[in-house]
């Protein structure tokens, strides 16, 4: 990884992003209560909390897998109780599905931990101008991500 002298070159900077975040993502997972829950799991259940209900098809498309893929998806959260169908109120043939009050709670749990982990270790490993600095950072990898 760089460091803060090396030459704001774009590409090196890319390369130890990527890396860093990469790294954040895993060790945060790392945090989360054990719940069964497979990573493509994870992110259809928590993309349903925060776009809200869809169809099986809608979510392959925002997952990026085959419909067949996303309808076990679908069936193992909805076997654990964690989302719940019913019908498309637009189209009969389909079906919506949603997050059910155990599922907001699986997230609520599991978003608890990655959030305790992550502000205990910005209390006890950086001082009050690193978390500044990091605080200006996150203004910029928002701007990034905006792009």
């Amino acid at each position: 990884m760089s460091t803060p002298s090396d030459d704001a070159d774009p590409e090196r900077i890319a390369a130890d992003l990527s890396n860093v975040v990469r790294r954040l993502v895993r060790r945060l997972r790392g945090v989360t209560p054990a719940t069964g829950l497979s990573p493509t799991q994870r992110s259809v259940l928590a993309r349903l909390d925060h776009a809200g209900p869809a169809t099986t098809a809608s979510l392959a498309r925002e997952e990026l897998v085959r419909p067949q893929s996303m309808r076990l998806t679908v069936g193992a959260l909805e076997e654990m109780g964690l989302v719940e169908r019913a019908p498309d109120p637009d189209d009969g043939r389909q079906s919506v599905v949603s997050v059910t009050d155990q599922g907001h709670r699986t997230l609520t749990e599991m978003r608890a931990a990655k959030h305790d982990w992550l502000s205990t270790v910005l209390a006890d490993g950086l001082d009050p101008a690193e978390r500044r600095q990091l605080a200006d950072a996150i203004v910029l990898l928002e701007r990034l991500v905006q792009k």
